[in-house]
């Protein structure tokens, strides 16, 4: 099932969604405010997010960027500013789509629909193939000698981004933001422990992985 996180601090409303997605047949995880809405995508994986602009702790407006050095599944603002600047700032900053308030849950479960079609069509070719294991990204489903491995979503980030440019440097630095964000650059030691784990789980022979590479006091590579 299709899993939306909606990030909305009216509490009626958020509810609202809440059961109507839930009617639709989407699994749905709800955050009152950007804080949680960032605890909650490194919990668990999510396929969209619904985005409420007016947050009380961080305008979603800055948090869209935010959540783009964690994740690239797609953004669905939901928002009373209707001007074109307005609607131009957050598409920009990395949102997918912008519905204005009020809206009918058939437009908004149409959006929904299209952005999901637009990024499986992106992704319909994120597929990994190596001597070791395939990673389908589409499918969120990884294989090593026929039998599926289970990953976190934080393993998960981290193999999106090292397999997105394949035999390239990834630096810690780069690593750390796009997977915890910024406050976490200077967390080498987390690295350390989830190359260690993604390696026993997809390496033939961890200690001496021939995908999966440490490039010394630099940062990490992806070698198909």
């Amino acid at each position: 099932m299709t899993t939306v996180l909606v990030i909305e601090d009216e509490r009626p409303l958020l509810r609202a969604l809440q059961l109507a997605l839930q009617a639709n047949g989407y699994t749905v995880v709800t955050a009152p405010t950007a804080s949680s809405a960032l605890a909650s995508l490194g919990e668990e994986p999510v396929d969209v997010i619904v985005l409420d602009l007016g947050l009380p702790d961080l305008d979603g407006q800055d948090l869209i960027p935010r959540v783009r050095t964690m994740t690239t599944i797609p953004i669905l603002v939901l928002s009373a500013r209707h001007t074109s600047a307005q609607k131009v700032a957050a598409l920009d900053a990395g949102a997918d789509d912008y519905v204005t308030k009020p809206f009918g849950l058939e437009e908004l479960l149409a959006r929904l629909r299209a952005v999901l079609r637009r990024r499986g069509a992106e992704d319909g070719a994120a597929r990994v193939d190596t001597a070791d294991f395939t990673v389908d990204f589409s499918a969120r489903r990884a294989v090593r000698d026929g039998a599926e491995v289970r990953r976190t979503p934080t393993e998960w980030k981290i193999l999106e981004v090292l397999t997105a440019t394949p035999g390239r440097l990834v630096s810690h630095h780069d690593l750390l933001e796009r997977v915890w964000g910024p406050a976490y650059v200077k967390e080498t030691q987390y690295l350390r422990v989830y190359l260690g784990q993604l390696r026993r789980k997809l390496e033939a022979d961890p200690a001496a992985p021939r995908h999966l590479i440490t490039e010394a006091g630099l940062g990490y590579r992806f070698d198909p």
